[in-house]
């Protein structure tokens, strides 16, 4: 069993003992410890929250006895019931709400759940306060009201079509254009919320041909639910048996987009906020963001406009903060997650999808051509195991030195870079890894450089172990 505590959320496995796995006991306790957080954030006589989950077999279970505990500490719940992660965040702020809790643990295998939690603004709370509801949770110090006190509860419907109706508001989001190209479109959205938001989307974007794979929202996920090439299989033969124009993957709760040509070949994740930000760039003049892991082909793409390109810590709530601080147009993650905070300072699918298909629309060819028009680059994944007594600190500086001729970033682990390749070293907070991401025009030239770093790793365990 697993149990995560971490920026993105409480994440954990289904069961067991409690503080093993996310047993009934541990969802009462965190959503105990957020109440708590928020009427401590707050200070106001009455509190509402927005909830809503994505499909998932457990979901409501978890669904039960978080509003329960919510409920018990004199909450008002608004429950959307099956829906996606962006539209709770638009949700909260059209609610005037105090807070949202989203029940989802996005892409990871059906055994695990998760609270996805959020500010009065939509947004994911930052660390320092997610350290605070930690800090909550292990004191155990909450308080519920009595009986005459207790929060209301109401199910609240349609909103999907409010957040699709918001997208479609949006000046760069263009129907007509899209309607009149005559789209033949394939989704996989892995029998989640996906299967209820985007075949929505589509028909009020006028795409007339949708073929549908995995789109009941029962939870049974048909193959690992992360939107990765070798997930994505069946979709690639569906587009190329239908003659799809493109095929369109979610996770189960529909914040990261990830795209298949015409001929069946992978967009790549990387290029889903490559290619919306440059729609969205030779519209609208700005600056972009990304994590310090994605993809060096954003940065050359704003530039070509004359843009500034910002790097921030890898974390959906590092990218907004850095967004906000630089009045960012566009970023996003390159895990398909993009935020256009013309919408919502959030990673949001269903933007992505309105905003790529407006952008294929006028460029009036392929998917594959218009992939073919961004500077092509290739990351590879590692990682180092080490013992839990060498200090990953130290291997740490001890990079920094050698390559102290390069251009170096530390706002998180250390990032590295090579004229058009670049390394990135982030230690793990839970075991005893370096994660190692590297980036060049050719992935033998990123296996290469990977390699390299882990060699120089190695050499530098050795000499301190002889120590």
């Amino acid at each position: 069993m697993a149990l995560i505590k971490s920026i993105s959320g409480i994440r954990g496995t289904i069961g067991g003992t409690p503080g093993d796995g996310l047993s009934p006991v541990d969802i009462v306790k965190f959503t105990s410890a957020f109440a708590t957080w928020v009427k401590l954030r707050q200070q106001r006589d009455h509190y509402t929250i927005v909830i809503g989950r994505d499909a998932r077999i457990s979901g409501e279970m978890f669904r039960n006895l978080v509003v329960g505990t919510l409920q018990g500490m004199g909450i008002d719940v608004i429950d959307l019931g099956l829906s996606t992660t962006p539209t709770v965040e638009l949700a909260v702020e059209m609610e005037n709400a105090h807070a949202g809790i989203i029940l989802t643990a996005s892409h990871n295998p059906k055994q695990w759940n998760a609270l996805k939690l959020l500010n009065e603004k939509g947004e994911f709370i930052s660390a320092e306060d997610g350290q605070l509801v930690l800090e909550i949770a292990d004191k155990e110090d909450f308080n519920y009201v009595d009986v005459n006190h207790l929060g209301s509860y109401h199910q609240v419907d349609g909103y999907i079509r409010k957040h699709i109706e918001r997208v479609l508001a949006l000046p760069l989001v263009d129907v007509e254009i899209i309607k009149n190209a005559g789209f033949r479109v394939v989704i996989d959205a892995v029998n989640s919320t996906g299967g209820i938001a985007i075949p929505m989307l589509l028909k009020a974007l006028g795409v007339e041909q949708v073929t549908e794979l995995y789109c009941t929202p029962d939870g049974k996920f048909p193959h690992n639910p992360e939107p990765l090439p070798e997930n994505l299989r069946d979709l690639s033969e569906e587009v190329i048996k239908k003659k799809a124009h493109l095929g369109i993957s979610v996770d189960p709760d529909v914040d990261r987009l990830a795209l298949v040509c015409e001929d069946g070949e992978m967009f790549g994740e990387e290029y889903t906020l490559v290619a919306v930000a440059d729609y969205v760039l030779k519209n609208t003049p700005g600056a972009t963001v990304s994590n310090l892991s994605s993809t060096r082909a954003l940065r050359e793409v704003t530039e070509k406009y004359g843009n500034q390109y910002f790097a921030s810590a890898v974390g959906e709530v590092n990218v907004v903060e850095m967004m906000k601080a630089e009045n960012a147009i566009i970023g996003g993650e390159g895990n398909g997650g993009i935020i256009y905070p013309e919408l919502h300072y959030g990673r949001d699918a269903l933007v992505g999808i309105a905003l790529f298909l407006t952008h294929l629309a006028k460029f009036g060819k392929s998917v594959s051509m218009l992939r073919a028009t961004y500077p092509n680059y290739h990351i590879s994944k590692n990682k180092v195991e080490l013992t839990p007594d060498l200090n990953v600190d130290e291997i740490l500086e001890k990079i920094q030195v050698k390559y102290k001729n390069q251009p170096i970033n530390t706002i998180d682990g250390v990032k590295i870079e090579f004229d058009k390749s670049w390394v990135h070293l982030r230690r793990s907070n839970t075991e005893p890894i370096i994660r190692i991401y590297s980036e060049a025009e050719s992935m033998t030239t990123a296996d290469n450089l990977a390699n390299k770093i882990i060699m120089d790793i190695k050499e530098f365990t050795t000499e301190m172990m002889l120590k």
